[in-house]
């Protein structure tokens, strides 16, 4: 049974992940970047493709499909990951992982902002997540809508990452949905806030690609594997191009 075509409700999920701080004052000279990557996927691929690839791949890695993916428990094992320290079943762990993502049907819209620019450019910068989140849910509208889907409610799936993280969070986004953007337009997402540890496939592959994008921006020369499938499944315009469209850099 199809679970899209319900009135009301979008034929589409979004989910957000980020990678990197929002922290102006103290910038990492390591990774000054912060990116806010939104991954939006049809309801019944969902169903039908992506949540049972996800749940396959787990089960032949730990016999069961609770283990929750996080690309920092994967990028340095620890805990239920540690097995990874072992070079074969690394490399075949990461290999499933990227025909995972390729085989993935995401539409994918990524926000950078290079902190040290921005600080640079304004005496009074916004908050970047602020800011990120604004220019991407003024993109993921502009999508939807051309998908049809922009009278209908769109559910936007997010971590929780603490109370006043969360309630400023809210804030910022319901100003943005009531009209306060580029577009002058209300949009219609809901937002759905979910603990760390849940279970949801959408965002776990949505956390295994924000940092890619980053690094990419941040080391363009260095081998990226993970941004180069990322970036088949990025936004474009009619013409093509990514810039602005699915990958958009600030300032």
């Amino acid at each position: 049974m199809k679970v899209s075509g319900h009135p009301g409700f979008s034929d589409y999920l979004v989910f957000v992940d980020e990678s990197g701080d929002h922290n102006l004052l103290q910038i990492d000279p390591q990774f000054p970047a912060f990116t806010l990557l939104f991954a939006i996927i049809h309801k019944d691929a969902y169903v039908d493709q992506v949540s049972p690839a996800l749940q396959r791949f787990k089960f032949g890695y730990w016999g069961h499909d609770e283990v929750v993916l996080h690309e920092h428990e994967i990028r340095k094992p620890f805990g239920d990951f540690l097995f990874l320290l072992k070079k074969p079943v690394r490399d075949r762990f990461l290999a499933g992982l990227a025909a995972l993502m390729t085989a993935m049907p995401v539409t994918v819209i990524a926000v950078v902002i290079d902190k040290k620019a921005y600080t640079a450019r304004y005496a009074k910068p916004l908050n970047p997540y602020e800011y990120a989140l604004e220019a991407g849910l003024e993109r993921t509208f502009r999508h939807l809508e051309q998908l049809n889907q922009s009278a209908v409610q769109t559910a936007l799936v997010v971590e929780k990452r603490g109370k006043k993280e969360d309630a400023e969070l809210e804030l910022a986004f319901r100003r943005v949905c009531a009209g306060q953007n580029a577009l002058n337009k209300p949009f219609p997402f809901q937002l759905v806030m979910v603990s760390k540890n849940s279970n949801s496939a959408g965002l776990q592959l949505t956390d295994l690609m924000a940092r890619p994008v980053a690094l990419h921006h941040l080391r363009p020369d260095q081998p990226n594997r993970a941004f180069e499938i990322i970036e088949t499944k990025l936004r474009r315009s009619p013409a093509g191009r990514i810039e602005g469209w699915g990958l958009k850099i600030l300032p």
